[in-house]
């Protein structure tokens, strides 16, 4: 445990303007940021005795072994600072609210040339407009249906409108009238994106318009007798209100507004919003955060304003946002979502009226989700702390295996191995710091060899990682070489944090290679085990039995979970590499060959066996290939030798290589 006092800075050091602040531990990881109006006020909290401070704070003072800021001009450039320094450095004493599931959108592809309505879940692309969250995505798709048929378009994938293309006949949507059909040219791209950017407004809340407008042409439709016309619009109208009934009226149609509420207790709070658009109800998320820093209910407020707008712009930012309490800095954040929106926003308490009835409709919902939560987490929190108990037990650790890495070796018959490593923290995967590894020391099929590899290699960078952070240094204090080790940026590094327990897939064989690969290195204090997956038993080094955990054991539900996890990456990784294998053709090693003369090649002769037997003459008959590129194709197919020939796997037939090849 540091002393603050160690590394506060002299009161001079520190300037009385705005800025952003950020404490470092001991391996120059980056465990704090916040930010500041006077950065020689606020740091000077931070340095108070400690049994004054927080006791969340006190934690993170003492963690850390530095601190350094940067000044800026404005309150509203601190705001936006400390929200890029915390999503880029992940750090661990800031609070960070996490999405209770993964929300569905509806999206449209404004960034095609033939706009798509579609939905998505996960992050947002640049160029694709986005209403939502929802609640379910067949509610979605209940709406969208009801659309299509006054806003016809596209909603299939690039390959089925591509194959209606070259088809020249549209799909069944485009039959029934529920697509424009642009595949087959009946609209133009400029009338389908009209249709599409009407669904827009349509979706983003102006709705009084658009049907005023549609009921005006079925006055007219009928006043001239135009009755079938006059039907279909009647329908149309008809369509658009029982979409709009999907969504509850609640403030006054010319209302833009997120809604913003809190739950809170002393070690988490939850998050929900409402947004209102055009005066109705038209998507609600919610998120949980523990509080790990010493933060107040205006503190919460402004990181879900951060977390909700910080990669937000134009009209996705409302006109109003509405939350319990005002941020400290209110003026900052409303300036800063003002600088995202492109106009003002209003950021405020609602005191009366409908306003305020709903915030505490969201409140309520925000206080239901904190319970789910802590219900749900309980329950998994003590199944995985039981396991991770009795994981140590069986084991003889120390303690419990706070971080586990497991890793496998997987090949086809010897060719393309390559192994993983899956990394779980407290029980939880965590996949960003999952690794995979091409097997690179030797050639063939020798399991024991490679995971020696493996092991050696990840453990190799730790050690490397250790000491360019300066945990540890020869010599007099320089670097391996003589140098004074680089500086650290504070980012998660790929190899910087060891494990407490070292998992392998297999028995006796590679627990023996893995220990030895660790002793090589000089580390002895990882714990290391194999389990096999025919008794599902654990070895470990040097023993000449296994442990053999009970089958209702939570720990080995636990080692399964992980071992089947890493197995699993594997798989993919090695099926991805044989696939990019068998694409591979020839024609690649030809310099200076390119995509489109690969294809046109292909697209003359029909196939790469047909290719090969065609003179340089012949070859140099295909557009854009010279007289040198074709001499090069012609000494590369006869360097190359004659792929196997394709098996129909059904009937076991051997399939000549006459028709089309790819390049």
């Amino acid at each position: 445990m540091a002393d603050p006092s160690s590394y506060r800075p002299k009161p001079g050091q520190i300037p009385d303007s705005p800025g952003v602040y950020k404490f470092r531990d001991e391996h120059r990881r980056v465990i704090y940021v916040g930010k500041a109006k006077s950065l020689r006020q606020r740091l000077a909290n931070y340095f108070q005795p400690l049994v004054s401070l927080h006791p969340r704070t006190a934690t993170m003072v003492t963690t850390a072994a530095s601190v350094e800021w940067t000044v800026v001009s404005t309150e509203v450039e601190a705001l936006q600072l400390e929200y890029s320094w915390i999503k880029e450095y992940d750090p661990r004493f800031n609070v960070k609210y996490r999405d209770d599931k993964s929300y569905p959108y509806l999206a449209v592809t404004l960034n095609e040339e033939f706009p798509r309505v579609q939905v998505l879940r996960g992050h947002k692309k640049k160029g694709v407009r986005y209403f939502g969250p929802y609640a379910h995505a067949w509610a979605i798709r209940e709406t969208v249906d009801l659309m299509l048929r006054v806003f016809p378009v596209r909603t299939c994938s690039a390959g089925v409108f591509r194959n209606a293309a070259s088809a020249g006949r549209p799909c069944l949507l485009g039959y029934i009238g529920k697509c424009s059909a642009p595949c087959v040219a009946r609209v133009t791209p400029d009338e389908h994106r009209e249709l599409a950017e009407e669904f827009c407004d349509f979706m983003a809340g102006r709705t009084g318009t658009y049907i005023r407008r549609l009921e005006k042409q079925m006055m007219i439709a009928a006043e001239d007798m135009e009755y079938e016309k006059a039907g279909r619009l009647r329908d149309d109208i008809e369509a658009l209100r029982r979409a709009m009934e999907k969504s509850a009226v609640v403030l006054a149609d010319a209302t833009d507004a997120d809604l913003i509420a809190l739950a809170e207790d002393e070690l988490e709070a939850a998050v929900q919003i409402f947004h209102v658009r055009g005066g109705r109800v038209r998507g609600q998320r919610g998120w949980v955060t523990d509080k790990v820093e010493a933060v107040d209910t205006a503190g919460l407020v402004e990181h879900a304003i951060q977390q909700l707008y910080g990669e937000e712009s134009g009209d996705t930012v409302p006109k109003e946002v509405l939350v319990p309490a005002l941020p400290d800095d209110a003026e900052a954040v409303t300036a800063w979502l003002a600088g995202r929106r492109g106009s003002n926003v209003s950021l405020r308490i609602p005191q009366r009226g409908d306003k305020k009835d709903l915030m505490e409709t969201v409140a309520r919902n925000a206080q239901q989700a904190l319970v789910l939560h802590k219900t749900k987490r309980a329950s998994d929190l003590t199944t995985r702390s039981r396991a991770l108990e009795e994981i140590a037990d069986a084991l003889d650790l120390d303690s419990a295996p706070l971080r586990i890495e497991c890793f496998d070796i997987s090949h086809l018959q010897g060719e393309d191995v390559v192994a993983s490593m899956v990394v779980f923290e407290d029980g939880l995967p965590r996949k960003s710091e999952y690794r995979r590894f091409q097997i690179k020391g030797f050639e063939g099929q020798d399991d024991v060899r490679s995971m020696h590899e493996v092991i050696s290699r990840r453990f190799k960078r730790y050690l490397a990682e250790k000491e360019k952070t300066g945990e540890w240094v020869d010599g007099d204090g320089d670097g391996a070489d003589g140098e004074v080790p680089a500086e650290d940026d504070g980012r998660p590094k790929r190899f910087a944090y060891p494990p407490q327990l070292l998992v392998v897939d297999g028995g006796q064989p590679q627990v023996a290679a893995a220990r030895r690969a660790l002793d090589e290195l000089g580390i002895t204090d990882i714990a290391v085990c194999g389990l096999a997956k025919r008794l599902e038993e654990v070895w470990l080094p040097g023993d000449d039995d296994p442990v053999v955990l009970p089958r209702s054991s939570e720990g080995l539900y636990l080692l399964q979970r992980v071992r089947d996890t890493a197995h699993d990456f594997a798989i993919r990784y090695q099926r991805s590499k044989r696939t990019k294998r068998i694409r591979t053709s020839p024609l690649d090693a030809v310099p200076g060959l390119g995509e489109t003369r690969k294809q046109a090649l292909i697209k003359h002769f029909g196939s790469v066996k047909r290719l090969r037997q065609a003179t340089i003459e012949q070859i140099c008959e295909v557009p854009g290939m010279g007289r040198k590129t074709a001499e090069s194709v012609v000494v590369a197919l006869a360097q190359a030798a004659p792929a196997a020939p394709a098996v129909n796997t059904a009937t076991g037939e051997i399939m000549e290589d006459d028709g089309g090849g790819t390049a």
